[in-house]
């Protein structure tokens, strides 16, 4: 998948494990990307014969668990949580360790790619997948794919929607494919920004707004490094395509108004 066209597609068209491949790829121009293909073509077969007879959400969940953990030993890296190469998906299959973003991205596009319901959910500071639309289940791919318990799922629902609701309620904490790529670039930039690297975080910020313009922080962000680097006409630029995408016009006044001041101050509005 061309990162520049991911911007551009339909998100439901956005295939998240060739995407996640062709962004880490940015970053390993010289590396041959054909064994990670087949890498996750091997992992859809065994997914695909084990899954034949799962028809419950409970059975498929199971069988992503058995093959992707079990077998393949995909795992939430505990012992290096903050490093870098855990945002990044080659290295992720590579390692077979990862952040809970990355490893979903994996539980969910294998899930699909066998016909099967399948999303991540947005959760802060951590995320879990879903699987199935009827009786759905919840899992936890940084847990090695292990079912979030009932208890679990209905504190979450409490927490974060106010209520109770069935399992269709966790429908408003489904991630978006562009907001999923977004999260996964976000970890990095943060993580750049950690290392004292502002090059780096301007370069992740950068495929983030290419990816998801819908992402106003990423553009806010992009635009005060630019001014970090005097790039005036850069974080203008920055700025104005920032409200382009917003969702209102309170917003978009506001994003114009630093759009303006920038001009004479050199400097974004808060």
């Amino acid at each position: 998948m061309d990162v520049t066209s991911i911007g551009l597609i339909e998100d439901e068209d956005i295939l998240l494990d060739l995407a996640s491949l062709a962004l880490s790829n940015l970053d390993h121009e010289n590396t041959d990307i054909a064994p990670y293909l087949e890498r996750l073509e091997e992992i859809e077969d065994r997914v695909c014969d084990e899954g034949r007879i799962a028809v419950l959400s409970r059975e498929r969940a199971a069988v992503l668990s058995r093959v992707l953990h079990g077998e393949f030993g995909f795992v939430g890296d505990t012992e290096a949580y903050d490093a870098s190469v855990n945002a990044d998906f080659s290295q992720v299959l590579d390692r077979k360790r990862g952040l809970p973003i990355a490893l979903s991205i994996l539980y969910v596009a294998m899930a699909r790619r066998v016909g099967w319901s399948a999303y991540v959910l947005n959760l802060p500071g951590h995320v879990l997948v879903q699987i199935g639309e009827r009786s759905p289940v919840v899992i936890d791919p940084f847990a090695g794919g292990s079912l979030v318990s009932e208890g679990k799922v209905a504190a979450i629902r409490r927490a974060y929607l106010g209520e109770e609701g069935g399992g269709s309620a966790l429908s408003v904490l489904r991630m978006s494919n562009r907001d999923v790529l977004a999260r996964l670039l976000n970890n990095q930039a943060v993580r750049a920004a950690s290392e004292n690297d502002p090059h780096r975080a301007l370069d992740v910020y950068r495929r983030i707004t290419q990816v998801a313009p819908g992402v106003l922080d990423a553009w806010q962000k992009l635009a005060r490094l630019q001014l970090g680097f005097n790039d005036v006409a850069g974080a203008r630029e920055s700025l104005f395509a920032m409200s382009e995408v917003a969702p209102d016009k309170k917003t978009r006044d506001r994003i114009m108004d630093a759009f303006e001041a920038l001009s004479s101050t050199g400097r974004v509005a808060p």
